[in-house]
Formats: structure tokens, sequence, C-alpha cells
């Protein structure tokens, strides 16, 4: 049973002759095939362009919701079947890095995904096509169009092809580290309590933010970091504050 009907298939943007063979480079290149070469499309629709599009069509949100869940079943399924011995925490340290948006940025840099992105003006002049955020996002949308399009199977290959290096770097100790989960679990050992992200400030215009944000750990505040969205500042911001707590606790 098809989840698409012919209504939503025409909320996607068009696919002329040019874009399609942009859509079936990007297919080729990443070892997957689309029925409805529209949904692809889709997935690759940042709000951005929408917004300016001349005509009614949708964005990848919807899509990059559903290609998040997707994305942490297969994941969490693989850990459980893979790794029998390992328990619950070990499971959510693995998952957090490699679902993580710097992960799955980089994934999407492999794939090329950055030369297919629909993006508004304003957004393709301020760096869009390499905002880590954006190209995360897309992915997932990615992954939602491919379960929507060709079913579980196909979609659970298409995430263990990219994600298994990325699982194997963890266990071998050469992921990039998640200091938000490092500070997290330190300061829960060692101070029974949680860090405490706080925004400093926001500077720019909509399409081109950088958020200022401080952590605070034991009464300490560190920081701020800065970063283009929330999440990249308060890693930031956590790995100021962990580097600078485990240099004056070096038997910890």
């Amino acid at each position: 049973m098809s989840f698409i009907n012919e209504k939503r298939l025409a909320s996607c943007p068009d696919v002329d002759t040019g874009r399609k063979r942009e859509l079936l480079l990007f297919e080729k290149h990443a070892g997957i095939k689309f029925k409805r070469i529209q949904l692809l499309n889709l997935a690759f629709s940042h709000r951005s362009f929408s917004n300016e599009y001349q005509g009614s069509i949708e964005n990848n949100e919807k899509l990059e919701f559903l290609g998040d869940s997707v994305l942490g079943m297969v994941v969490s399924e693989y850990l459980f079947i893979q790794f029998a011995s390992m328990d619950e925490g070990d499971f959510a340290r693995i998952k957090s890095f490699v679902v993580s948006e710097e992960s799955l940025s980089e994934i999407a840099k492999r794939l090329k995904v950055d030369n297919f992105i629909l993006i508004g003006k304003g957004e393709e002049y301020s760096g869009g096509r390499n905002k880590k955020a954006i190209l995360a996002d897309c992915l997932e949308a990615i992954i939602g169009a491919y379960y929507l399009d060709s079913g579980l199977k196909a979609v659970r290959l298409f995430i263990l092809d990219s994600l298994i290096p990325e699982i194997n770097k963890v266990l071998e100790n050469k992921h990039k580290k998640d200091y938000k989960t490092l500070l997290q679990e330190f300061v829960q050992k060692n101070f029974k309590s949680y860090p405490k992200y706080a925004l400093i400030k926001n500077t720019g215009p909509d399409h081109d933010k950088i958020f200022w944000i401080e952590v605070e750990v034991d009464g300490n505040s560190y920081g701020p970091g800065k970063g283009k969205n929330k999440k990249e500042a308060e890693q930031i911001a956590a790995g100021i504050a962990y580097k600078s707590i485990i240099s004056k606790k070096p038997s910890v």
C-alpha cells in the first residue's frame, strides 16, 4: 500500500529534464533508486526554496521528521542485534554520535548532497549549501522519502551502508567527540547535577544568525560558544567547559 497519493506528489517541486538528470546522477552516486523521482526532489527542497517558489509546493521538513524516526529505529535495531553484550547506555552513546548533526552532515557531504539542495537566494548567498544543519536535515529528508518510496528493507540498506563506518569509529574511539554528552556524563558523576545552557544573545539577519551560548557547571560559567544554530553553539560551549574542567582535574 502506497503512503503517497497523486495529490501529495502534485505538491512536490517540478522535475524538468535537466533536474531529472541531476537527480539520476545523485541516485547513481548514492546507490539508490527511486520509483517516484518527485519524492527525491521534494527531499532536496529547503524551506527557503519553497518560500520563493512560484506556486504552492511543500518543503522537506515533514520528510525530515519522518526520516529522523526511521533513522533512529534502523540504528537502534542494528545495535541491538549486532552488539547483544552492550548495555543500554552504550547503545545510547553510540547512537547519539552516529545520528548527530555533525555525523549526518559529514555523510551528506560525502554523498554530495550540497550539490543538489534546492535553496532560496538568501540562503544561497549566506552559504546555506555548506551549513551542517541544512545538510543533516536534508539527509534525514532523503531517508524519509526513500522509506515512503521503496520501503523499510531498501532504506535500511542505504542507512547502514552510510552509518556502519560511523558506528565503527565510535567503537574504535576514532570519532569526533560529542562534548555535550561527555560534559553531562562528567557533571552527573562528579557534581550530581546537570550542565545548564543559556542563550546570551543572537546576532545577524534571520537567514544567517549567530548564536552565543554559555554553560553553567557547579556554579561556574563557561563560554560563550558561538555557532550558526543553538546546537552548534551549545556543543562549542560544552567543549570549552569540558576541556577546562578536565585540565584542572587530571586524576579524573
